[in-house]
């Protein structure tokens, strides 16, 4: 039985688990060279080419875990990384809570299962980020826990330091392309972020959010838009 469907011939499925095992059976070795420096693994470990592994005595995961090739997972956090089963960390992405060079240590990440990054997202978790069960971030995805502090203009921002906060993303979200979540904000579950958006405050249940800044467009299985409803609302009283 074929890992594969949707291909007009049997030798056409038999190539393409062909180049299935060849891919994944390396990452599984790479894995298995890792796995015991993790700090608690209950699942295989696939590790792919040019990735790039720090702290792993603070990384934990409880079933399969997945980091495709050129990808950043550095481990040095107060609450460490935790990710459920069968995550996923995109080609290129990036999860760092602190820097390499000093200074304090960051928060840290709890991801859950069936999550999973697409390629080229940017998670900066030194304030703490918790994403929920089956959450699709879509390539580029960047998700920011701090801000810089710029108030004071006697003082370079740079040396006023950083606020650190938190993010919160409930089960079945889909962050799409090219999003943008900053610190303190909390998404409920099942929202759809459209791609480009930047969200900066909370968002409810099942909204459909898009914009700079994001804003609510619609609810899933809602029959008219969020602006129609209010504008309907607004006319009855």
């Amino acid at each position: 039985m074929s890992r594969f469907s949707g291909l007009d011939s049997t030798r056409a499925l038999r190539l393409a688990d062909l180049g299935f095992a060849r891919r994944v059976l390396p990452m599984a070795l790479r894995g298995l060279l890792r796995k015991p420096f993790v700090g608690s693994g209950r699942g295989p470990l696939f590790v792919g080419r040019n990735v790039r592994l720090s702290g792993l005595g603070r990384v934990r995961h409880t079933g399969r875990l997945v980091i495709e090739d050129g990808a950043e997972v550095q481990g040095l956090a107060k609450r460490g990384l935790s990710f459920g089963a069968d995550v996923s960390i995109g080609p290129g992405s990036m999860i760092r809570p602190s820097s390499y060079y000093g200074g304090e240590v960051g928060e840290g990440l709890v991801m859950g299962d069936r999550s999973s990054m697409g390629a080229g997202c940017f998670i900066g978790c030194s304030g703490y980020i918790e994403i929920g069960d089956d959450v699709m971030l879509g390539p580029g995805v960047r998700i920011f826990s701090e801000n810089h502090v710029f108030d004071d203009t006697s003082r370079t921002i740079k040396a006023q330091g950083v606020e650190r906060g938190t993010v919160h993303i409930g089960d079945d979200c889909w962050i799409a392309s090219g999003a943008t979540i900053t610190a303190n904000v909390r998404i409920g579950s099942g929202v759809v972020v459209a791609a480009g958006s930047i969200v900066t405050s909370d968002v409810p249940d099942n909204a459909v959010v898009a914009g700079v800044p994001a804003r609510v467009l619609r609810y899933r299985g809602a029959t008219e838009r969020a602006s129609d409803a209010a504008s309907r609302a607004a006319s009855q009283h």
